[in-house]
């Protein structure tokens, strides 16, 4: 079976999410800007997280081993999986989310944004993406959208990409001595979890939509 069709096998039912899918069901009205799920040690700025606290630019949120959070920042929602940390800034033009460390699964309002990695710069437009700081490498799949993405080892190759169902998630290295950009697996994310994200902002994911018009014309 390709990688392709056994993520669709996998991603059938909808993941619990250790409780998230009550937390966050199907046709609830959309969820309110803050933290909508805490599992496990969630941090906002060094002290212990709660529950609807709201994240502002310049801060920076974390958990720890065996732990993940569910939040809500204006039109984007993120799912933060266990060790690992995300901080967040606004120059003048762009809001900038920081992936400084483990693994991430974001779904994004229209309007431009900058992601920054060890690895790389990716400019988003409206888009779902899924990042994991790995030991020698970031993994990077764009789900669904739009990305400008700046390979720090090497910005000669960077790449405009639009995908419709994680057409091309790769590997981007950190060491300019090693192949930079290569292709990838979709790994460590599932539809049901980016479901339930568009959900929390009143959206659905585009592979849905595409679902629900051929079903309509049968």
């Amino acid at each position: 079976m390709s990688n392709r069709r056994q993520f669709i096998a996998n991603s059938v039912a909808i993941s619990s999410l250790g409780g998230l899918v009550d937390a966050l069901a199907m046709g609830q009205r959309p969820l309110q800007s803050g933290i909508r799920r805490i599992k496990g040690e969630v941090f906002l700025n060094g002290g212990v997280a709660r529950i609807e606290q709201a994240i502002m630019p310049g801060d920076t949120i974390s958990t720890g081993a065996l732990s993940e959070t569910v939040f809500v920042m204006g039109d984007n929602a993120y799912l933060l999986r266990e060790k690992s940390s995300l901080q967040f800034a606004q120059d003048e033009v762009v809001s900038v989310l920081r992936l400084i460390s483990g693994k991430a699964l974001a779904v994004f309002g229209p309007g431009p944004k900058r992601i920054e990695t060890r690895g790389a710069t990716v400019g988003i437009r409206g888009t779902a993406c899924y990042m994991e700081a790995q030991e020698t490498q970031l993994y990077f799949c764009l789900c669904y959208g739009t990305a400008d993405i700046q390979p720090l080892a090497n910005p000669g190759l960077a790449r405009s990409l639009t995908t419709r169902y994680h057409d091309m998630p790769m590997y981007i290295s950190y060491d300019s001595s090693q192949p930079v950009l290569r292709p990838a697996p979709i790994i460590n994310h599932r539809d049901s979890e980016l479901i339930l994200l568009e959900e929390t902002v009143g959206r659905q994911p585009p592979f849905v939509q595409k679902q629900a018009q051929e079903n309509s014309s049968y």
